[in-house]
């Protein structure tokens, strides 16, 4: 495989950082996960819109224009011959002085790489089962509304889901409210009406996410930005999860009671395949 590392296109096996880079030192650092459809990144715009803001709130300067940076990535499909997969962009402050300060660490690294996926054998929409995990996220937490690399909280609420036999843990914030899973952002749906957890409540601003509700806008079916207690789920009408890699994904089980399933889900899974369609 292939990979880019600071204006290198290299073998996988040469592509080395510092052990003295800040993101490897401190999860200094941001990154990116894209799904590839037919060779093209989708949703491309949205997730560089969401790096260079997430880079500027850091205070990392990332070098490439839009327009470079999709010149890489389209390369770096083609060097890999990948028409369907996973393009991961990671930046970080890159190698600096010892200690938290980030004086001196002037130019930052910036990877990508690509990744396989498991392609699902139809058009249905995955079930998971998914718990409530013990870890808390702080509410109006700055970080939370970034793709920070510094991601063990998401590590370890994956690490428990696995130890207890589910596919995903859902994160409470300090206030007691559900927000969003370790790595995918929450839906639930009451009378038909597609509800979500409000970003200051310690939830990532998806792309996916936003996605999910511009094809509600499309079908005039309602929204609702709201909070909610995690014992709430289990009277919807339905509850999914919504990930760039995995698309739309429902929750079957939660804490080992099972779901309602919506037939709306339906819906917007055939409405997210067409967008693929569309811009793909």
């Amino acid at each position: 495989m292939t990979v880019y590392l600071n204006g290198r296109f290299v073998a996988e096996a040469d592509a080395k950082v510092s052990v003295f880079d800040r993101g490897f030192l401190y999860g200094d650092g941001l990154f990116e996960t894209i799904r590839v459809y037919a060779g093209k990144p989708f949703r491309w715009p949205q997730h560089l819109q969401r790096l260079r803001k997430g880079a500027a709130f850091v205070g990392i300067v990332l070098g490439p224009t839009d327009t470079e940076m999709k010149g890489i990535a389209i390369e770096l499909l083609l060097r890999n011959q990948m028409v369907d997969g996973i393009l991961r962009i990671a930046l970080s402050r890159g190698v600096g002085s010892r200690g938290y300060s980030p004086k001196g660490a002037e130019s930052p690294t910036l990877v990508m790489s690509l990744h396989p996926v498991i392609a699902k054998p139809t058009r249905e929409v995955p079930q998971w089962k998914v718990v409530t995990s013990a870890y808390r996220v702080a509410v109006g937490d700055p970080l939370l509304v970034i793709k920070s690399a510094s991601r063990l909280l998401n590590v370890l609420a994956r690490a428990e889901a696995e130890a207890r036999g589910a596919d995903e843990s859902l994160f409470v914030n300090t206030d007691g409210h559900i927000a969003e899973a370790a790595g995918s952002n929450l839906f639930w749906i009451e009378g038909g009406t597609v509800c979500t957890p409000p970003l200051e409540s310690g939830v990532l601003e998806g792309v996916t996410r936003g996605l999910v509700l511009e094809i509600c806008r499309g079908l005039e079916i309602p929204v609702s930005i709201k909070n909610a207690a995690p014992s709430a789920l289990l009277d919807t009408d339905g509850v999914f999860l919504s990930n760039s890699g995995l698309e739309i994904v429902e929750v079957g089980e939660l804490d080992g009671k099972p779901l309602k399933r919506s037939p709306l889900l339906a819906r917007l899974a055939e409405s997210y395949a067409l967008q693929l369609l569309v811009e793909c």
